[in-house]
């Protein structure tokens, strides 16, 4: 097998999967691990994969993302912990917006139920995780409903967001980097996560530490836009401290 066509073998096995093992794919491709692990360099070089010990997963862009369905099963302890540590921050917000996403919908259910809040989302299933809680209104954004994250996008959501003001924003990204801020990779959904920066107060990221130093294809924020970074520890203090010095508080867990 050619170089070339065992890069794209790779990356369609990455993308398919949602991630790869070095040993089991050098296995199943009968080559060397050390083969696979320099095609897999070679892969996140050029932004399409990102490396982690033993293995690799996807970066989104404009002709790939992941869907909801891929992202239950993908650095699910992880994403627990950010979610309950991004709960935390409320600090007497009364609204929230909370994006689309996996992460997002662990948050919503881990948000306290024993003070009044009004949640804003454009996600269906972020929506389901809070509207049985006895003190808890959701408004759920009207549009579109994209098949492939069960969220609403275009101008009718745009429009509901610009009509209100927002006490506090939990955001979520495919990308978030020094040069490039936060992107996703659809330019409707971009539109919505733009919106939601521009009319709340406050701003909170949260996300794995595999996003940051990816980028995506449509850039919707900036680091400097938000007051807080919530990600686990994979990410590491120094590069933590990069981020920290465009303005938001880092917080791994």
């Amino acid at each position: 097998m050619r170089t070339a066509e065992r890069h794209h073998q790779l990356l369609g096995l990455v993308r398919r999967q949602g991630k790869v093992d070095v040993t089991t794919v050098a296995a199943e491709f009968g080559v060397a691990p050390e083969t696979i692990r320099r095609d897999l360099s070679e892969l996140e070089r050029r932004g399409l994969v990102r490396r982690t010990h033993g293995g690799a997963y996807p970066v989104e862009s404009a002709g790939f993302e992941t869907n909801l369905a891929q992202r239950v099963t993908m650095h699910v302890e992880d994403k627990r912990r950010i979610a309950t540590e991004a709960a935390k921050m409320l600090d007497g917000a009364e609204t929230v917006f909370i994006d689309e996403g996996y992460t997002p919908q662990l948050l919503a259910s881990r948000l306290p139920t024993d003070q009044p809040l009004t949640v804003v989302t454009a996600s269906l299933s972020t929506a389901a995780a809070v509207v049985e809680s006895p003190n808890v209104t959701v408004l759920l954004l009207g549009g579109r409903v994209r098949a492939r994250t069960v969220a609403t996008v275009g101008s009718w959501a745009c429009n509901m967001l610009g009509s209100l003001v927002i006490d506090l924003a939990y955001i979520g990204a495919n990308g978030i980097s020094l040069k490039y801020g936060l992107t996703t990779p659809d330019p409707v959904v971009a539109d919505v996560k733009a919106k939601a920066i521009e009319v709340s107060r406050r701003r909170i990221f949260f996300g794995h530490h595999g996003k940051f130093g990816a980028a995506s294809f449509c850039r919707f924020g900036e680091v400097e836009h938000f007051e807080a970074i919530v990600t686990d520890t994979g990410l590491s203090s120094a590069e933590a401290q990069r981020y920290t010095l465009l303005g938001p508080q880092v917080i791994r867990v």
